[in-house]
């Protein structure tokens, strides 16, 4: 394919040995149907696609042709799935390569269900369109409201049916990260007892993402240290805008500390912790109030695989992970009030701000009162009114927030400028989002198209959109699947 795209790859991992992964090129598809293209994205990519056609383009985006410089491989992991330890591997995805743009940031680029490969056990390697394009709207959601996360890049029709519960049209997503390195992928190698193969992709991983730590005297031991803040800093700003993942498991966190896996993931709308969305999360294990001990019982399963290289006496390396791992609750306690003060626009630090918070959550929950619009309710919105707020034991509690408000000179302006920044105005409605993939299965991508455009500013007032604002009272309970 000529290069008037500026494809410009160097694909280092396809340069490891073959324990960590399996060269593969996609399954060809019978009649590539491009979607819709992130013209947002290409650009920062510096990716030039206005001289293909779009069958060209089509091709390019299921697989049927290869840019030039791309290594396609399967990358090999395994992971805690709801707590079992299993051995699996990119059973229907297939890495392009890593596309470096003009500052030399380096990105994967990946399909998603582009076909079988060796990892794929008694799957078909396919993935269904409704399933892609949820994950390319609320990556790209999540990314525009500043939480690190992949993005999609492209979603193509193969022109072929998927079987799952009924017949379904086939797709494919072209997927962009910093790296696609899980948790998982340590624990892989960790399972091959091979410590020379750990050291490797220890190494591999600082060069990577973490240049910071090339001269640390115990890497392992640093690298730990620091996904720890990344992995509390993702799960705060879950917890910020209602995020609930809906499958935690340790294939599904990255090195990087991107959001990954947007399988049956949701937006919270009524306020309550045990909040599942998950059809396969039937005990609860992944409901939103246990995403940040989730996240911490992963990270220990990180610190299980680092053993080996953080110290040669085993009882030594255990003693030092576990001091580690034990710095995550007030780390976490710490990060969260602080992301809570801003949401409420507080300014300085009072012991009272935990009580007015909790309070407040509590209120919330008794009530079943809308997450996300109670702070836009305290932003003084008026699209956001509920008769809800005109009940006593609000008003008073917002009595004591205001004059907690305005203590340490907090001008109104002020708190309600540092709100603004936290608080999310919009956010991907569950109903929204099943009424636009419900259009778009029946070729219709007007409604999603939309939903899209308004995602893109989550933060700024927009006009016409009151209907986008509102959680729908009417559904009944809301699920999620995976779409696997």
């Amino acid at each position: 394919m000529n290069n008037t795209i500026n494809w410009n790859f160097d694909n280092s991992y396809s340069r490891l040995s073959n324990v960590f992964k399996e060269h593969i090129e996609p399954t060809a598809v019978k009649n590539p149907e491009l979607v819709l293209m992130n013209e947002d994205l290409a650009e920062e990519l510096n990716l030039d696609f206005s001289k293909i056609d779009k069958s060209e383009l089509a091709a390019l985006f299921t697989g049927n042709i290869l840019p030039e410089g791309s290594n396609t491989i399967a990358q090999a992991y395994a992971g805690h799935q709801f707590g079992h330890f299993t051995m699996l591997g990119d059973g229907r995805a297939v890495l392009i390569g890593e596309h470096l743009n003009k500052n030399n940031k380096r990105y994967d680029v990946q399909f998603k269900g582009s076909g079988k490969t060796a990892f794929s056990r008694n799957g078909d390697g396919r993935a269904a369109l409704g399933p892609m394009l949820r994950e390319y709207i609320i990556s790209e959601a999540m990314y525009k409201l500043n939480i690190p996360s992949t993005r999609g890049l492209a979603v193509a029709k193969t022109g072929e049916e998927i079987m799952r519960e009924t017949q379904l049209q086939g797709a494919i997503l072209t997927r962009v990260a910093s790296s696609h390195i899980r948790v998982g992928t340590f624990q892989y190698v960790a399972a091959r007892n091979k410590k020379n193969d750990l050291e490797i992709l220890l190494n591999y991983v600082i060069k990577r993402h973490y240049l910071d730590l090339i001269n640390s005297k115990n890497k392992a031991l640093d690298l730990l240290n620091l996904l720890i803040d990344r992995q509390i800093d993702l799960v705060v700003n879950w917890m910020r805008v209602g995020f609930i993942h809906g499958v935690m498991n340790t294939d599904n966190m990255t090195i990087s500390g991107e959001t990954i896996d947007y399988g049956p993931c949701a937006f919270m709308d009524t306020y309550d912790p045990k909040t599942v969305f998950s059809s396969i999360d039937a005990m609860g294990r992944y409901a939103y109030c246990n995403q940040p001990a989730i996240t911490k019982w992963n990270l220990s399963r990180f610190a299980e695989c680092l053993i080996p290289l953080i110290d040669k006496n085993e009882n030594k390396a255990v003693e030092s992970a576990t001091e580690l791992i034990d710095t995550f609750g007030e780390k976490y306690e710490k990060k969260w009030l602080n992301m809570m003060r801003k949401k409420l626009g507080l300014k300085g630090e009072d012991k009272k701000d935990k009580f007015l918070i909790v309070d407040l959550l509590t209120w919330m929950h008794q009530k079943k009162v809308d997450y996300t619009n109670t702070f836009c309710h305290l932003m003084n919105l008026k699209d956001y009114d509920d008769d809800l707020y005109n009940d006593n034991d609000f008003q008073n509690w917002k009595k004591n927030w205001q004059e907690r408000v305005k203590s340490n000179n907090n001008s109104p302006e002020n708190y309600i400028k540092l709100m603004r920044s936290f608080n999310p105005l919009v956010i991907p409605r569950n109903h929204k989002i099943e009424k636009s993939l419900e259009a778009a299965n029946k070729n219709n991508l007007e409604p999603f198209n939309k939903l899209l455009e308004i995602l893109k500013k989550p933060y700024v007032q927009q006009e016409n959109i009151l209907d986008y604002l509102k959680m729908d009272r009417s559904s009944k309970e809301y699920k999620t699947f995976c779409g696997t």
